[in-house]
């Protein structure tokens, strides 16, 4: 729409390297030059500024000449400015002057839709299990999740092996092998609609037939146990219910367990599944 502007994205570091070469190089003005003509600058990771005192005065005067001429500034950090520590006190009152929005972590179809274009956009084609897989089991960081889907690839390309569910399990397990994996509630779910072959928007349906009911009812069970999560959050997942639902749900469940053969089986077949 505006053809004219000048917009530029650069990572902290990268910043913090250009200014390094502008010393070594002597031309510092022309560094400062070039991102005072800036219309619209994004700096990603902003936090890496910290206790870089000289780059930080540099950036207080780019973000000066760029804000008194009304021109944009967009800031992105792992923490809110006030948590930002070793940075300026003048520059973290300026990080304070614009909206702060809190940028959470994507949701299981989003990150199934980050692989997918990913994959698309490099050609690439993988078996839904397996991108499922993955987007279920790296939840938090979508640079990992890339990063293992990367290492799948070249397993698969280097060894010349098909691109397996088994594969891909043996390939993330390196990536999360340190730490413990989260099951999540969205996982939960997607785990107990394919059991019992049903349509994930079901489960948050407001249909009261019984089958659905019944499966809503154990993504509840399996959310309270299997994550922390209070039995609010997870009522608000499972189609918006309230948490005095979640407690009726379970209670049915562990009264199922001990009068229904059949339900019972039901349940240990989807902790398997959870467990894998």
């Amino acid at each position: 729409n505006f053809p004219e502007k000048i917009v530029l994205y650069v990572k902290a570091n990268e910043f913090i390297n250009q200014y390094i070469d502008s010393v070594r190089n002597n031309n510092q003005n022309d560094f400062i030059h070039f991102y005072q003509m800036i219309d619209v600058l994004m700096i990603d990771d902003i936090q890496f500024l910290a206790g870089k005192e000289k780059t930080q005065d540099i950036f207080f005067h780019v973000f000066n000449h760029l804000h008194q001429n009304n021109k944009q500034i967009i800031l992105t950090s792992d923490k809110p400015p006030v948590e930002l520590k070793g940075m300026e006190p003048r520059l973290l009152s300026r990080f304070k002057w614009g909206l702060a929005a809190d940028l959470q972590v994507p949701d299981l179809e989003t990150r199934i839709a980050i692989l997918k274009k990913k994959l698309h956009k490099d050609g690439i084609e993988m078996p839904n299990e397996v991108v499922e897989y993955l987007a279920f089991s790296i939840t938090t960081n979508i640079r990992e999740m890339e990063g293992a889907l990367i290492s799948i690839l070249a397993q698969a390309t280097l060894n010349k092996k098909a691109i397996t569910l088994e594969l891909a399990k043996q390939m993330i397990d390196k990536f999360v092998k340190s730490t413990t994996r989260e099951i999540s509630i969205d996982y939960i779910q997607k785990v107990v609609c394919d059991y019992f072959s049903m349509p994930l928007d079901l489960i948050n349906s407001k249909t009261r037939k019984r089958e659905i009911v019944q499966a809503r009812q154990l993504a509840m069970f399996f959310s309270k146990k299997h994550t922390k999560s209070s039995l609010a959050t997870i009522g608000l997942h499972c189609g918006n219910k309230d948490h005095a639902t979640v407690l009726h749900a379970c209670r049915t469940v562990n009264n199922l367990l001990e009068t229904d053969k059949q339900f019972r089986v039901y349940v240990e077949d989807i902790d398997k599944k959870l467990k894998l």
